[in-house]
């Protein structure tokens, strides 16, 4: 055992760079970010998918995802109000629960935003596709190199972009909304696809469209007055982009029949097709491109600053924790979460991973709701932002968190579930593995 204690802190353990994450992020900075992840990924990839599920009551799933995603969310803005790290629900978890569960939760986070990113990639490439005839394949991998590179530049630049590209996917769901004013009441919007728990079912899948509130507690190295900044962010987000999904979902299946959009590779630039011809579906698609690139590249880079946290509080070998001291980006983190992704596109099944990514979030929701409840009764603040609504100690949100995070896990189909499983096991294998070598501090 010795003997390879030695060889592996050769390897993983050396010296690296004194250079920190730079606290430059304003509140709209990091609230036009949270945006444009939620946005992108839901409405330009799954509400096809989500349709053919539920059918005319598609909105009412987009009401379920945005119930419980709130109920996460608040939970969210109270701990990145008491702990603002970049290590995020890794800090929060060795808080209370200690380092072993903290590292399965950080092990869960690290996978959803490689799997979730590679998901949107794909979703990426069939844009792409639909428009240039290019492999999906090829344009993943690549759409997921010239991320890699944005990321290393810096999270200035990268935010910078990410903030026209928010702009650029707003005016697409504008354009769509308008586009459905006039049909709006010609369809009977409580009509099912099969049965209600279709409409559950797609609630699930959807639920990949809010993902990114919580990533935005990952910048909280980089947030200026994180303590404030990044509560507020969570939740103006996610009541922004609750308004436009619930109102684009009401369009499109106003101007497209549900069973329609369930097989169009790019639904939305259908719903502009059929009412101003092929070149709004070349405008729509274009925008739409914009959209799920801006998903992929915010959801990498809160992947890669977990890594980054984690390193630091010494939860990963700490070469992950080495920041370019002219970018002041985690560059090291950069480049394993985007060839990580790469690897994921190979499975190709949007629907099975965008699911799988669903299962590791609910998982960390979860425990991190629990989290709260924990704290409030071991640890107890007055100060900071404090979930609304409590019996005595005891915080309802939390509790309705973990109850529709429950819910909506055993919703996803039986493979997803066991492959989920499959994931929570191997990252306490894994974790039993590292902490053999590393004795976690108290």
């Amino acid at each position: 055992m010795s003997i390879l204690r030695i060889l592996y802190n050769n390897a993983f353990v050396f010296p690296i760079s004194m250079s920190k994450l730079e606290r430059s992020l304003s509140l709209t900075q990091v609230t036009l970010m949270s945006i444009g992840i939620i946005l992108g990924a839901g409405i330009y990839v799954v509400i096809g998918e989500a349709s053919g599920l539920a059918g005319n009551m598609l909105w009412f799933s987009f009401i379920i995802a945005a119930i419980v995603a709130t109920f996460s969310g608040l939970s969210y803005a109270e701990l990145s109000s008491r702990f603002p790290s970049a290590a995020a629900e890794y800090t929060y978890v060795d808080r209370s629960f200690g380092k072993r569960l903290a590292w399965v939760t950080g092990w869960l986070i690290i996978a959803g935003s490689i799997i979730g990113s590679a998901t949107v990639a794909i979703g990426f490439s069939n844009y792409f596709s639909a428009l240039f005839q290019t492999p999906v394949l090829l344009t993943s991998v690549a759409t997921l190199i010239i991320i890699g590179v944005v990321l290393f530049l810096g999270v200035q630049e990268t935010a910078s972009l990410t903030i026209l590209f928010t702009i650029i996917e707003v005016i697409g769901l504008v354009i769509i909304i308008f586009i459905g004013l006039p049909s709006i009441g010609t369809v009977d919007y409580f009509t099912l696809a099969e049965s209600f728990q279709g409409v559950i079912q797609a609630g699930v899948l959807i639920f990949f469209g809010y993902l990114g509130f919580e990533g935005i507690a990952r910048l909280a190295g980089e947030t200026k007055n994180p303590e404030k900044t990044i509560p507020k962010a969570i939740l103006l987000s996610i009541a922004i982009t609750t308004v436009f999904y619930i109102l684009v979902g009401i369009a499109a299946i106003s101007v497209v029949p549900f069973q329609e959009l369930a097989v169009a590779e790019a639904p939305l630039a259908l719903v502009a097709e059929r009412v101003f011809g092929s070149n709004s579906f070349l405008i729509l698609s274009v925008i739409a491109l914009f959209s799920t690139f801006n998903t992929a590249l915010v959801m990498l880079l809160s992947g890669s600053r977990i890594v980054y946290g984690m390193a630091e509080e010494k939860g990963l070998p700490t070469v992950f924790s080495k920041v370019s001291n002219k970018t002041k980006s985690p560059w090291i983190a950069v480049i394993a979460v985007v060839f990580a992704a790469m690897c994921f596109t190979l499975i190709g099944d949007l629907k099975t991973i965008a699911n799988l990514t669903n299962f590791t979030v609910f998982a960390v929701f979860i425990i991190v709701n629990a989290v709260v409840i924990y704290l409030r009764y071991r640890k107890p603040v007055t100060t900071g932002f404090l979930s609304p609504l409590s019996i005595g100690r005891l915080p309802l949100f939390p509790v309705l968190g973990i109850i529709t995070s429950c819910f909506m896990m055993i919703n996803v189909e039986l493979h997803v579930l066991l492959m989920g499983l499959g994931l929570i096991t191997a990252g306490f294998i894994i974790q039993y593995i590292y902490y053999s070598f590393n004795v976690p501090s108290k």
